[in-house]
């Protein structure tokens, strides 16, 4: 991992811990930069992984963390940028990811993560001015390769699902329980 990248991640993380896990502006490196990333991963996590392929086109809509850095060491924390599409079209928002652990934990890891949002109480709870809770209000189901092999539009009954892609590094899992989600302005 770069070391710019791994300093992007501390800054809010050390922000996040100091406020309690508020929302920060965007710190891409510019909006239309961060817009672009999303974009590309998801059209390859749609092409890549057919499941996804057809969930966005029933999703109402698709929220895109290109990339988020995860690091810990018995303390640890996340952080990443993302970009919520409706109908093909970035918001007028961006959001942030922010996440505090504790365990036994080591290493590094980035990796990109993209919610479905299929029902209008799943957007409701994103829009919300405390934002969103992994964890609490909607249903979120974690979707891996084996399981997005049966996933079809017809068994789809939850309000949000997610896939995790494009991971990298020595920190095992992807546990997003007790996250913060929350609308964070353009710089």
């Amino acid at each position: 991992m770069h070391r710019r990248t791994l300093l992007k991640c501390a800054l809010p993380l050390a922000v996040a811990a100091a406020t309690g896990l508020s929302a920060q502006p965007a710190l891409a490196d510019t909006t239309s930069d961060l817009e672009a990333r999303a974009r590309k991963a998801l059209n390859r996590l749609t092409t890549e992984v057919p499941a996804a392929g057809e969930l966005a086109r029933e999703a109402k809509a698709i929220l895109v963390f290109p990339r988020i850095t995860r690091v810990g060491l018995v303390f640890g924390g996340q952080h990443g940028e993302g970009v919520l599409f409706r109908d093909g079209r970035a918001s007028d928002y961006y959001y942030s990811i922010l996440g505090a652990s504790w365990g036994l934990q080591a290493g590094a890891q980035q990796f990109g993560y993209a919610m479905f949002l299929m029902t209008d109480a799943a957007i409701e709870s994103l829009s919300s001015a405390s934002g969103m809770e992994i964890g609490v209000g909607p249903t979120v189901v974690v979707v891996d390769r084996g399981a997005a092999a049966s996933l079809t539009t017809t068994t789809t009954r939850s309000d949000i699902y997610a896939f995790a892609f494009s991971q990298r590094g020595l920190m095992a899992g992807v546990g997003l329980q007790g996250n913060r989600i929350a609308k964070v302005p353009r710089r």
